[in-house]
């Protein structure tokens, strides 16, 4: 536990735009700010988890912080030192703060937890044809193919590596030997295993076959043709404060339909015309945290796809949340997604390793 008196970097205002809190947040070692009035008393608090909560319900980032930030938060009492220290503790976070007020709710430090303990283990699927990019993976392997001057894996496991993961499984059907020739060769400071899948197992039958190697913390499982810059700390951090035991990260897709819907009642009569109007929905962005509970809904060698998997996860009464990412997202599926994540990548992210 740690004390901050100069928390100038944690505290913003209750008009500031949510795009700059977020921001902020990004900036610091932390995932939280504190919403204080001129006089410096507390209104509220609002993470990063708070933010991406609000964007589910449709706030946009340009919206004031009043409008996704907790109003009734967990506050300290000056001079309450050992209730204060409980209070941290009973948060349930793995990055707990407490902002301790005076007895006129002006903020006079921010207690915070120790440092988090994040995602360790992640289980990447790799091994599918990729049959719609067509010629492109007909002598390589879909996650193999290059984005920015580096194979789609290398960025994967570059990202997972820079966020902490200690431990990556990867599952490899299609042309598995070069995967692994590239694995071998590859310099990674992460524990990296290969498993094979003798027969494609689908998006989630691969967790069947995981066994002893199953973690004992929530481990993310993630396409191998998805490139993402999603904070995994905060989507670690969502799902324990939320007390979750699957996490679905999902992004903003939109269709413009190019023609006029029309719009009728429950009589099949006319009530309008809504000319080209812009479709908006989350999808799957193909990354999951989940707890080792699922893994036992998966028997050996049965072929299951993710959805499934979440379905039974549901049934059961276990705890699926959403996060919602606002960062980069690319899902590799075809000729012209390889196309434009690769301008990204030379253009603004490099193509060199970091």
């Amino acid at each position: 536990m740690k004390t901050i008196v100069d928390f100038d970097a944690y505290r913003c205002a209750p008009q500031t735009p949510i795009r700059e809190v977020l921001a902020r947040i990004d900036a610091s070692p932390n995932l939280f700010q504190i919403v204080l009035d001129e006089a410096g008393r507390l209104l509220g608090t609002v993470t990063d988890g708070d933010i991406r909560r609000a964007m589910l319900h449709g706030i946009g980032l340009g919206e004031p912080a009043s409008r996704c930030m907790q109003r009734e938060p967990t506050v300290g009492r000056l001079g309450e030192i050992a209730d204060n220290q409980a209070r941290l503790v009973n948060l349930g976070s793995s990055r707990p703060f407490l902002p301790v007020v005076d007895d006129d709710g002006i903020v006079r430090h921010i207690l915070v937890g120790g440092d988090a303990v994040g995602i360790l283990s992640a289980v990447v699927m790799a091994g599918g044809p990729g049959t719609r990019l067509g010629e492109r993976t007909k002598n390589t392997p879909k996650p193999l193919l290059p984005v920015g001057g580096r194979p789609i894996l290398d960025h994967i496991l570059d990202a997972l590596e820079t966020s902490g993961v200690r431990r990556v499984m990867i599952a490899v059907h299609y042309l598995a030997a070069q995967i692994e020739r590239f694995v071998a060769d590859r310099r990674s400071t992460a524990e990296i295993e290969i498993i094979h899948e003798l027969e494609r197992l689908g998006t989630a039958g691969i967790l069947g076959m995981l066994g002893d190697r199953t973690p004992r913390e929530p481990f993310l499982v993630m396409n191998g043709d998805v490139l993402t810059k999603a904070d995994l700390s905060a989507l670690h951090e969502f799902h324990n404060r939320h007390r979750l035991d699957g996490t679905v990260v999902v992004a903003r897709y939109e269709v413009d339909v190019p023609f006029g819907v029309v719009r009728y009642g429950a009589d099949g009569l006319f009530a309008g015309i809504e000319e080209k109007p812009r479709i908006s929905n989350y999808v799957a962005a193909g990354v999951y945290l989940l707890s080792p509970q699922f893994v036992g809904l998966v028997s050996r060698g049965r072929s299951m796809d993710m959805p499934e998997l979440l379905n039974l996860g549901r049934e059961i009464g276990l705890k699926i949340g959403l996060f919602p990412i606002h960062e980069y997202w690319a899902d590799i599926g075809r000729p012209d997604d390889l196309e434009a994540a690769d301008i990204v990548h030379r253009s603004s992210l490099g193509g060199e390793r970091r």
